[in-house]
């Protein structure tokens, strides 16, 4: 099979992750027959530096024309300054929208050599192993009318049947093949969006009649991801709640540097390390590259669909973490502190060691 992948290294430590990731793009692809072609274009702050916009119609249609897309991170102090829609966040909002990427999969699963790294009780972490759902393309982040004057701001928060349907699918699908049950979280105490949020979840949920299903409120549901988070299996949530208790179940696992994420729409992919573009420690070597590599096994996964794959370079995480390598973000005392590049040398060399244990052969 022959893929093209877009790679978006982005601002600040975007481009050493993106690094990490293709590595293991290629290590992968070589190993099994894969035959991938790259290339490279500018988003974020990069691209309003060389040309004015965050997000041109050039890379655009290069993603148009794509199987699959890998970004790093965009953004930094550097543009905070910049009108909205110039902003490199902009860019991020324009390319989930254009791509009809409506469906954001952002697991958190502790990995046992990491369950010190936490600042919850081991016993609390150990097991946990959930997955959050994020509807990705509508919500308060897309809704009009939106503005501020000198006295008031505003932004509007809607939700289509369509919007909640096609995300609430894929949650109870996925659901169906791990532990059988989703959490629909909303506010539909207070909020009438949420009141019809919860009212199509329950219709799609009579497609999936195996899958068990149970709603809970947003502020609960933050509380109950510190208190007691391996009660969860699939999350699945609005835009805006998505963005929120995703970034809480980075810091359960120890690491923002540590989760990986999906965004799917009927046609096209787009992975990404959850992290930001931390321009303090850009260039560097010391970003943590396990979310980028984690991320090209959803790649695998989903536009590939090798989940055998997937799952190898995830027990490659694993292993390498069980050796004790550390970049600094996960660091604790006695483990071997170690730089970008070493940390993915590390995976790569783990990689390997699974490949062989697993027999795995060429499979295209």
């Amino acid at each position: 099979m022959k893929y093209k992948i877009v790679l978006l290294p982005g601002d600040g430590i975007g481009p050493e992750v993106t690094d990490a990731a293709v590595k293991v793009l290629q290590f992968v692809a070589e190993k099994i027959g894969l035959e991938l072609s790259f290339s490279y274009h500018l988003m974020g702050g990069c691209s309003y530096d060389a040309n004015e916009t965050p997000l041109t119609d050039a890379t655009l249609n290069a993603c148009y024309d794509s199987d699959a897309v890998f970004l790093g991170a965009v953004g930094g102090v550097k543009w905070e300054s910049l009108p909205h829609h110039l902003k490199p966040e902009a860019a991020l909002l324009k390319i989930r929208k254009s791509l009809g990427l409506f469906s954001n999969i952002r697991p958190a699963k502790v990995y046992n050599a990491l369950i010190d790294a936490s600042s919850l009780r081991p016993e609390v972490l150990s097991g946990t192993d959930l997955v959050i759902f994020r509807e990705l393309t509508g919500g308060i982040y897309f809704g009009e009318p939106r503005g501020y004057d000198e006295h008031k701001g505003w932004n509007t928060l809607v939700y289509s049947t369509e919007e909640v349907e096609r995300i609430a699918r894929k949650a109870f699908a996925v659901a169906r093949q791990r532990s059988g049950r989703v959490t629909s979280v909303d506010k539909a105490n207070v909020l009438e969006s949420s009141q019809f949020w919860r009212k199509i979840v329950h219709q799609v949920h009579e497609e999936f009649r195996d899958v068990k299903l149970n709603d809970m409120y947003v502020d609960n549901a933050a509380m109950q991801l510190v208190r007691n988070p391996k009660q969860f299996d699939v999350i699945l949530t609005q835009n805006l709640f998505g963005d929120i208790l995703s970034d809480v179940a980075a810091m359960i696992t120890g690491s923002l540097g540590m989760l990986p994420s999906a965004s799917l729409g009927e046609k096209y992919a787009l992975y990404e390390p959850v992290h930001g573009s931390a321009p303090d420690i850009a260039g560097q070597n010391k970003a943590n590259p396990l979310a980028s590599i984690a991320s090209i096994a959803l790649m695998f996964s989903y536009t590939f669909n090798l989940p055998e794959i997937g799952l190898s370079i995830e027990d490659a995480i694993a292993k390498t973490l069980e050796k004790n390598f550390r970049t600094a973000d996960i660091f604790s005392e006695g483990m071997t502190l170690v730089s970008t590049t070493v940390m993915r040398d590390e995976v790569l060399k783990s990689l390997e060691e699974v490949f062989e244990k697993n027999k795995i052969t060429v499979t295209s």
